[in-house]
């Protein structure tokens, strides 16, 4: 049995500060994508139970709205300290539940320390602010009023995480809301339930109190809907696909909800020709193979100025061809697997369209045939790849580097903003002048210049524009997006 997944394989729901089997007694099998293997089974949570979880949230939106910073400050940092002490068992649940290897899953179970930590932190800084009221001419005795503003909790948050960063990515929206004083329903993903559930039983020992965060496993349709649709539910903040966010921004604006969407990117990675050639691949192979690609701002398109194609084209696929793929709880693990069978077809489809289309294959690009039931795929390099491909348009989730050459500066800021997308983005080039330029002038929510376009700072903003995203992540700016501005005015002209 695996650290951390409960005696008897079975998962329970957490609701009310209460650990209870799903009422239907439904499972599901949680397979460990580098064997095959299940590893335990998750509950499958009905869309009363989601009901009851939002009822246990709404029950303590009042008290825990009223608790002290400090207070939740010191839960928040308790917490953070039982995070780190069980890091190696998070990070085993990790590697087993979703395939991203150990030494990965290691630093993310770091930072989710860490961003229990920021959180506490920034609760100091959660303030309003003061207005000179005598600056105004409208209304009348301005000079006798005295104004300032507040940010009281929003409410019961609905915290949708996704499966490539199961614990940091659900602490991103948990610490925050709990942090300004929100109480929360969890849906982690699926794939990874008891990543989830053990750090629920975290919180718990470190004195949240009962309901305030409540665990619910099921799918989209049943659970998901009733959270988001649910009357109590103030907010939902959701990591995942541009489709399924879309669908819960069009069903959270009926009922006038506000929400934190991270979605899709096609984050383009921009090689001009005097960029540093060894240290452009090393970082290109970072941006796109890391977890398998399996990351939404992992380098999806490379764009490389003509003269320095060739170089980097061959760079890449030899960086490629050395990487080591097998399991994720190996610690020579590079490349682990993908989430599961479908992420495969999917690389074999997007590979298969671009050799139609003329593009060349310079590694990988085959499925693999002798990993004893893991679905894996390698580290694949496509060459000169025709813009109207689909590996171009359509956001892979996989170990693939699309190599597309571009002429001027001109043709790179065109093909970096013509897609639906704009999260993240790279530049490469020793003239930082061209570098800031192209930062200037491509659209996305971040631009890296001489960094992969993976990078992220878990205390600075983090979104997308366009279809990438609404709102931004990064604890202080989660925080606002999770409070609401209040202005209070006190009339002392007869007191």
């Amino acid at each position: 049995m695996i650290a951390g997944i409960p005696a008897g394989g079975k998962g329970s729901l957490f609701i009310g500060g209460e650990w209870r089997p799903p009422n239907g007694g439904k499972y599901r099998s949680v397979v460990d994508p580098s064997t095959g293997q299940s590893i335990g089974e998750a509950p499958i949570a009905s869309a009363d139970e989601a009901r009851a979880a939002v009822d246990a949230a709404a029950a303590v939106e009042e008290s825990w709205g009223a608790n002290p910073g400090y207070l939740r400050a010191r839960i928040l940092r308790t917490a953070a300290e039982r995070l780190r002490a069980d890091r190696e068992t998070m990070a085993l649940l990790i590697a087993h539940e979703v395939g991203k290897p150990i030494r990965d899953a290691r630093v993310e179970a770091t930072r989710a320390a860490g961003v229990f930590d920021l959180a506490a932190e920034e609760i100091r800084h959660l303030g309003g602010e003061s207005h000179p009221a005598d600056a105004y001419e409208y209304p009348a005795g301005n000079e006798h009023r005295f104004l300032f503003s507040v940010r009281d909790p929003i409410g019961v948050v609905v915290a949708i995480g996704p499966f490539n960063f199961p614990l940091n990515l659900l602490c991103h929206k948990v610490a925050p809301a709990l942090a300004a004083g929100n109480p929360v329903v969890a849906k982690p993903t699926s794939a990874a339930p008891f990543t989830a559930l053990r750090l629920a039983e975290h919180l718990a020992a470190a004195g949240l109190p009962a309901g305030v965060l409540n665990v619910v496993v099921g799918p989209g349709g049943a659970v998901g809907d009733t959270l988001v649709e649910h009357p109590r539910t103030r907010l939902v903040t959701f990591t995942g696909s541009t489709e399924v966010g879309k669908g819960i921004a069009e069903k959270a604006g009926r009922h006038a909800k506000r929400v934190i969407l991270e979605m899709g990117g096609m984050d383009p990675f921009v090689v001009l020709d005097d960029a540093p050639l060894a240290s452009t691949v090393e970082a290109a192979a970072r941006g796109v193979f890391s977890y398998s690609g399996q990351v939404c701002t992992a380098s999806k398109r490379f764009l490389v100025a003509d003269g320095i194609a060739d170089q980097f084209a061959a760079a890449l696929a030899e960086r490629a061809n050395g990487l080591r793929v097998g399991p994720a709880d190996d610690e020579k693990t590079d490349v682990g697997p993908l989430i599961d069978g479908a992420a495969v077809d999917r690389m074999e489809s997007l590979v298969t369209d671009a050799r139609n289309r003329s593009a060349k294959v310079l590694a990988g690009g085959e499925r693999p045939t002798d990993r004893s039931g893991g679905t894996y795929y390698p580290p694949t390099v496509l060459d000169v790849v025709p813009e109207e491909a689909r590996v171009l348009r359509e956001e892979p989730f996989g170990p693939l580097a699309p190599i597309i050459r571009f002429s001027n500066i001109e043709d790179a800021v065109r093909i970096a903003n013509s897609t639906p997308y704009g999260l993240q983005a790279a530049v490469y080039t020793r003239d930082i002048a061209k570098g800031f330029g192209l930062a200037k002038r491509i659209r996305a929510g971040g631009v890296h210049i001489n960094d992969p376009t993976n990078l992220r700072w878990d205390a600075l903003p983090f979104g997308g524009i366009k279809e990438s995203g609404l709102g931004r992540e990064g604890l202080r700016y989660a925080m606002e997006e999770m409070t609401e501005v209040k202005l209070i005015s006190v009339n002392y002209r007869d007191t």
